[in-house]
């Protein structure tokens, strides 16, 4: 298939939407639209075994939600640089050891957007003023009840399910086995 045609037509801030002309094998057209976004960084933030989890309002739901800690990167702006901006707007803490844990595409049928995950670990107290639109207030949880959370449904945050499965999978392949 081919996209041709492409314009913006809606910019904010951090994102975009485009809208393009796919044209199909069969020669026929349609007119389609996606989200054109930089990409975002999603922490699992580990103190001792403690998770710091977040308690956020979301404008689009009209509810406050668990979930991790997470941020929109700058166009230009390094990953990692990235992960530790957002950590400390939104924990107050910086991390002296961050793991990548992979990316995942949160909504591939209308956003271009890759978030990528990172274990955030030997956290130190370094806060950034947070944003001016977020409310957000810490909830530290043990790692052993957000994961059974992430596992039976009342964790409802997609990419906070799947950091949370994948820092457990990670920490658990990297422990000492016993004896």
């Amino acid at each position: 298939m081919n996209n041709t045609n492409s314009d913006v037509v809606w910019e904010g801030p951090s994102w975009r939407v485009r809208s393009y002309q796919l044209t199909r094998p069969d020669g026929n057209t349609v007119e389609k639209a996606y989200v054109e976004h930089p990409g975002a960084v999603v922490l699992v933030p580990l103190r001792g075994d403690e998770v710091l989890m977040l308690r956020q309002y979301r404008a689009s739901l009209s509810d406050t939600i668990l979930e991790l800690p997470a941020g929109t990167r700058g166009e230009t702006e390094d990953w990692a640089s990235c992960a530790q901006r957002e950590l400390r707007e939104e924990t107050g803490y910086r991390a002296e050891s961050l793991t990548a844990l992979g990316h995942v595409w949160p909504a591939p049928g209308y956003s271009d957007e890759v978030l990528a995950i990172y274990l955030a670990q030997e956290l130190h107290p370094d806060p950034l003023a947070a944003d001016f639109d977020e409310i957000i207030e810490l909830q530290p949880m043990a790692l052993e009840t957000v994961e059974a959370m992430a596992r039976d449904g009342r964790l409802r945050d997609a990419k906070s399910i799947i950091g949370i499965l994948r820092a457990a999978a990670y920490l658990q392949a990297s422990s000492p086995a016993d004896p």
